[in-house]
């Protein structure tokens, strides 16, 4: 059913899992039927829906700030993150999520601790007009492409084929759920209150009698791994019958959608495609071992894809 709407992925093993799975779920006197109202699924966002290379594209965001705070206090260029993002250390900036995925967060810790302090005291309507225009104004270091070009083609016409089927789809990433949120409905047909992602604590003010809310220096969650799945249940309140994901911080997730009495499917990216991504494998080769053991398709860039992005 609207199978046309995968136009840009190749025919194929991949490609028919998902048309098997949408098949069976939606017909109505099947035996692995689902109701509409509980066609759940969720999808990771940074390497899963958009390019996360040569760094997440929220990371870019932050640094900017970050590199303005640096400039403007030069005892800051002493401690990390400011050193590496004053003195242009992209080995360090590349690494610290890849050793998330691969269990050491030592260095996580010290750039959230910058990264938090970004925007503090920043009001949400202020902080998302800013989000905004970066997103429209920046572009990909790499691909010399603008970041909202930078959308996988395939994975936004597999969005729209799930919704045509009547599933709900949400994103549930480690990204910020603030930072994406101005521009979901747009480029994904997800609105705002579909988007689960990390947070930093919020404050509410009132400024001349007006109620506000602004941005703490305190983290709220961090929506990776384990976090993702509990922030599913507190949010939806359902275990999903599909997910989607890149990386070793989606497993958890992956795993919950699949382990229900309900048909179900997870499958996995895979950047394989040096030619029209940026191909990598650091951070997810758990995931990858886990989805081989488990029967999870695994999506490969290179071969399941016709084309990557939107001309």
């Amino acid at each position: 059913m609207h199978e046309e709407l995968l136009k840009s992925w190749n025919a194929g093993a991949t490609r028919q899992s998902i048309i098997d799975f949408v098949t069976a779920v939606t017909q109505e006197d099947g035996p692995q039927y689902v109701p509409i109202t509980a066609r759940i699924a969720v999808f990771d966002n940074d390497g899963c829906l958009w390019c996360e290379k040569p760094m997440p594209i929220q990371a870019g965001f932050l640094m900017g700030r970050i590199a303005e705070q640096a400039a403007a206090d030069p005892a800051l260029r002493e401690k990390q993150p400011w050193k590496a993002v004053y003195g242009k250390d992209q080995a360090w900036l590349g690494d610290v999520i890849t050793k998330h995925y691969e269990g050491d967060d030592t260095e996580l810790k010290q750039m959230a601790a910058g990264l938090l302090s970004a925007y503090a005291d920043d009001e949400v309507e202020a902080f998302a007009t800013k989000a905004e225009e970066f997103l429209r104004k920046s572009q990909n270091p790499v691909l010399k492409r603008p970041y909202l070009k930078t959308a996988y083609a395939p994975m936004r016409e597999l969005l729209h084929y799930l919704e045509a089927n009547g599933f709900t789809n949400y994103i549930v990433s480690g990204g910020g759920r603030d930072f994406m949120r101005p521009i979901t409905a747009e480029l994904y047909g997800i609105p705002p209150e579909r988007v689960v992602g990390t947070s930093v604590t919020l404050e509410y003010r009132e400024e001349d009698g007006v109620g506000k809310l602004f941005h703490t220096s305190k983290l709220d969650v961090f929506d990776d791994g384990p976090a993702k799945v509990v922030r599913i249940w507190n949010r939806i309140g359902a275990r999903p019958i599909f997910a989607a994901g890149n990386s070793n911080g989606d497993i958890q997730m992956l795993s919950f959608a699949t382990q229900g009495k309900r048909a179900s499917l997870a499958v996995l990216v895979t950047h394989d495609d040096e030619k029209r991504d940026i191909a990598y494998v650091s951070g997810a080769q758990k995931a990858v071992a886990l989805a081989k053991e488990r029967g999870w398709p695994l999506v490969s860039v290179r071969d399941d894809w016709v084309r990557v992005f939107n001309d």
